[in-house]
């Protein structure tokens, strides 16, 4: 099977289901966006030190490749003789636990801190930048188009599961927060 298929070169790609649409819709940018911190989560993985949340960001990696399945299946392309992965309730809860787990072994903020730290924490605090991009272009497909609503849920936990993985790097390997200074 080629890598290339000649059928994007005119600005337009397919859905599942077949479904034409420009490369800018606003369902590509979304699901694109979601691939995009998939990448970074990749780049995260490889600079972690702590072995645990290696382990941890492979299973969101696993969970962002439904989101972008969920995202380039329009509803209304179900399919009776396939299956297609959606987001739910249990990949949120899954990431509510993560987030208390890793939350109650840190000391409490008491103060804004900045990204930074080790590579692998500041790499984390980018993907989380990029998750909440991808939440507001969901939330703007969501604007237009019916889609999944555990979507965006999933995203907005997502985002706040990364700041505490990047915090539980830099603490589990001896460094500190960078406060922010006003």
């Amino acid at each position: 099977m080629k890598i290339y298929t000649k059928t994007g070169d005119k600005g337009e790609t397919s859905l599942f289901g077949g479904k034409r649409v420009r490369k800018d819709d606003q369902r590509i940018k979304a699901y694109g966006t979601v691939d995009e911190l998939n990448a970074i989560l990749g780049v995260a993985h490889s600079e972690l030190i702590n072995k645990e949340l290696k382990d941890v960001i492979v299973g969101i990696q696993n969970d962002l490749f439904t989101v972008g399945s969920d995202l380039s299946s329009p509803l209304e392309n179900e399919n009776k003789n396939y299956t297609i992965p959606r987001a739910n309730a249990d990949q949120i809860i899954r990431l509510e636990n993560l987030i208390d787990q890793y939350d109650s072994l840190l000391p409490p903020l008491k103060n804004f801190i900045l990204p930074g730290g080790l590579k692998g924490a500041a790499v984390l605090h980018q993907a989380r930048t990029v998750c909440r991009r991808a939440e507001r272009e969901v939330v703007a497909l969501a604007g237009t188009e019916e889609i999944n609503d555990q979507i965006e849920v999933y995203l907005n936990r997502l985002s706040d599961m990364l700041f505490v993985l990047a915090r539980f790097e830099n603490f589990s390997n001896y460094t500190s927060d960078i406060t922010w200074k006003k």
